[in-house]
């Protein structure tokens, strides 16, 4: 009877056991910590900023340039002769009057040395004459001589004066010649290719050069721009000399600063451009004949307009707009209008104004209201705007 009672005593203390264990469980699970709630905010986007700048802005117009020297000149003999030696150096630096080729002068000294002594003989036999011709004029009165041979006298006179004036001309003449055997710079250049080798008879009436002698300091260049232009031109013209620009092909390194010398007198029908010639110093010579360049002729200078970096200008279905960075530290789409825009730079005609901060790169993470965080300081440094087509 004991045993039995004993059983009965360990089963309700299991029991009794199992209860408490569920109660605290269930009171852990009630009141323990739930899950912490998503959050809905989203992450500050990292971009790059700009802020809206009132400058003034040069205008420029676009054009493509061909290198011309500005003076070509291809040394021809004037004489005929051997020639007897080569002075220069391929693609050498000559200085005008330097010598460039010597041709056999031997004959054209001895018609020269001809010339002077016969001019001699003349002056001798008038000087002779002219004695002559003063005994005439003081017997003459006295009735020693006749009046024919007085007359006579003075007429073979005047004949030796012309003689001799002559003579003179044969002297310059073979002068002439005698030099035209120095063949001679007639610019400063560089020369280009021999193009006759010493020895070679050379006739001046085959017109056969020896070598062109190019100018490339100062050089020209001719611009080739939309006759729309023209008027913008003419009028930029009015007020001075216009600067010109040249640049290499891809536009990125500048290769020289010049002056619009002349604006061609008629418009190109066939192509509708209007011609501009340009000259520069050309002082390192960055500008070769015979090479295309980019030219940006500066017409006229927009005075305080608000300028962005071009890179913060999009486009979309509507048209051009900004992200504007609104005190919140949040973007918002600004539609814009510009005037102008090129080299890094854009000239806003409406839209914004000075001192408004937009984004200048990291656009394509944007929506309007999105927060932002500046990666750089926002800085205006596209103080000088280099505009050079009109936006439509």
């Amino acid at each position: 009877m004991p045993r039995f009672s004993f059983l009965g005593n360990r089963k309700k203390l299991w029991l009794s056991g199992s209860a408490l264990f569920a109660v605290l469980l269930g009171a852990w699970l009630w009141h323990r910590p739930g899950p912490a709630p998503a959050s809905n905010a989203q992450p500050a986007i990292p971009v790059e900023t700009s802020v809206a700048a009132l400058t003034d802005a040069p205008v420029y117009l676009d054009g493509l340039g061909a290198v011309q020297a500005f003076n070509t000149i291809t040394v021809t003999t004037r004489v005929d002769g051997q020639l007897q030696r080569i002075n220069f150096v391929e693609g050498q630096e000559v200085k005008t009057g330097d010598v460039l080729a010597q041709i056999d002068s031997r004959p054209y000294q001895a018609v020269f040395d001809q010339a002077v002594a016969t001019e001699g003989k003349d002056q001798a036999q008038l000087a002779n004459a002219r004695l002559d011709l003063q005994r005439f004029a003081t017997l003459a009165p006295q009735n020693y001589t006749s009046k024919q041979s007085f007359d006579t006298q003075r007429a073979l006179v005047a004949q030796l004066e012309a003689q001799t004036k002559f003579d003179q001309a044969v002297i310059d003449s073979a002068k002439t010649n005698l030099d035209y055997t120095t063949i001679r710079s007639p610019i400063d250049g560089r020369t280009g290719i021999r193009q006759v080798d010493a020895g070679n008879n050379l006739v001046a009436s085959a017109n056969t050069g020896l070598v062109v002698v190019t100018q490339l300091r100062p050089i020209s260049v001719v611009v080739t721009l939309p006759e729309e232009e023209l008027a913008a031109i003419r009028s930029g013209m009015a007020n001075g000399p216009l600067t010109a620009i040249g640049l290499s092909r891809d536009g990125n390194t500048e290769l020289d600063r010049g002056t619009i010398a002349v604006l061609d007198n008629q418009i190109n029908q066939a192509t509708g451009t209007a011609r501009l010639k340009a000259t520069f110093p050309n002082a390192k010579e960055t500008l070769w004949p015979g090479d295309f360049v980019n030219v940006k002729v500066l017409v006229r200078t927009e005075k305080n307009v608000v300028t962005v970096p071009a890179a913060s200008v999009q486009r979309g279905p509507d048209g051009l707009y900004v992200y504007v960075v609104k005190p919140d530290t949040t973007v918002e789409i600004r539609p814009i209008s510009l005037q102008q825009f090129n080299d890094g730079a854009a000239v806003v005609s409406s839209g914004l104004q000075p001192g408004e901060t937009v984004v200048s790169a990291g656009q394509y993470r944007l929506q309007p209201g999105a927060h932002i965080q500046a990666t750089a300081p926002a800085t205006s440094d596209h103080k000088q705007v280099d505009a050079t087509e009109k936006s439509r």
